[in-house]
């Protein structure tokens, strides 16, 4: 797929230093706009984008928040204090059809996908369980398996009208072959104990896989060189920190570039750029309070999209001149450069003053005994 070409190269020209001892992984943060109430167009479209990265030798391929599904700018589904309209129960209707099962088919061809282009995906959907949306993150490996997801815990503003909340059981960080992955999404980055608890979190499920993968001998050409460098660390983290966005402004730099440096990891943000000819045309879709300002080549969503170190480097971008591929290679030994200065929750870390407890337990609203009572029953 061609994209609109940036001031900014697709890779970033960076002297990543001379330790040939720590490996290199090349990332790339998509930047492009949602095909709006269209799921299998838009996940043929993240096809297209996903191969062209595979073809520049990314790695890790990230994409931006409610990629799939789509992120409902600009609309207000008809909600004000005590009243909701027939029209946006409407419009809720379709966002809920264009939204996806997880786990479902949408989720197995993603899954398919990285498995088909070797690269670790990290793609921002919207999940419908049940009647309820969630703004969520999925995770694949390079050999086509789901890790698992991520979802928003505290949707932003009127995002709460149509989003539900996550709870703790998916703040997932999974240790792979490239190195500790996780994400937070939007806002959630501007919250101080969340972004703490991934600093310290590893879903050891996936780093069982890791040894089962590396026993059997089963990895992708991208992984292979990493192994006896990524498997043997220790435990300490997040070191490549996703964040999938919908903030365009200047200010969503400086917290990219705090993150980074608070946590001693690579941060790699996404955003959409969209055109208001991207969403449906008005009256099917209108963007409350700007739609008579708007024409179909007005920007809506300007992008940003950036790769920052973990030294506060910018590595790629930002990018607001339209769709793109932003890439650059993360030299994982500036990991441990960081955190000799800064360890958030190591060296830097005071617990018998300050400590956090996280609840990361599913939050299950109905619980049913009858199956713990069937089977007490049975060993009886």
């Amino acid at each position: 797929m061609a994209l609109v070409p940036s001031q900014t190269p697709l890779f970033a020209e960076v002297d990543m230093g001379a330790d040939s001892s720590a490996p290199t992984v090349r990332a790339t943060v998509v930047q492009a706009s949602t095909i709006f109430y269209d799921t299998p167009a838009t996940l043929d479209k993240a096809e297209r984008l996903l191969a062209e990265a595979a073809g520049y030798g990314a790695q890790l391929v990230v994409f931006p928040e409610a990629f799939i599904g789509g992120y409902p700018r600009g609309s207000n589904f008809g909600v004000t204090i005590g009243n909701r309209t027939a029209k946006g129960k409407e419009e809720f209707r379709k966002y809920h059809a264009s939204a996806i099962d997880v786990p479902g088919p949408e989720v197995e061809r993603l899954a398919a996908m990285a498995g088909k282009y070797k690269v670790y995906l990290v793609m921002g959907v919207i999940e419908r369980d049940g009647y309820t949306l969630y703004c969520t993150v999925l995770f694949f490996d390079c050999q086509g398996h789901f890790l698992g997801k991520h979802r928003k815990i505290m949707p932003t503003a009127l995002e709460r009208i149509v989003w539900g909340f996550g709870d703790g059981s998916t703040i997932s960080v999974f240790d792979t072959p490239i190195g500790k992955i996780g994400a937070a999404i939007c806002w959630e980055n501007r919250m101080p104990l969340l972004r703490t608890a991934m600093y310290a979190k590893v879903n050891f499920l996936c780093l069982s896989l890791l040894y089962f993968f590396r026993a059997e001998g089963r990895y992708c050409r991208h992984c292979h060189p990493l192994i006896p460098y990524l498997s043997n660390s220790p435990v300490s983290g997040i070191e490549i920190y996703c964040a999938p966005t919908a903030d365009s402004r200047d200010v969503w730099q400086a917290s990219m570039t705090h993150v980074a440096l608070e946590g001693g990891c690579f941060v790699l943000s996404a955003n959409q750029f969209c055109r208001r000819k991207d969403y449906p045309p008005p009256p099917e879709y209108v963007f409350s309070g700007t739609e008579e300002e708007l024409t179909p080549d007005s920007v809506v969503c300007a992008g940003g999209s950036v790769i920052i170190s973990p030294s506060g480097t910018v590595l790629a971008g930002p990018n607001y001149d339209g769709e793109a591929l932003i890439s650059a290679d993360l030299d994982l030994g500036e990991i441990a450069r960081a955190k000799f200065d800064f360890d958030v929750v190591g060296h830097y870390s005071r617990p018998e003053v300050l400590s956090l407890i996280v609840r990361d337990h599913p939050a299950a609203p109905v619980t049913f005994t009858s199956a713990s009572v069937k089977t007490e029953g049975s060993q009886k």
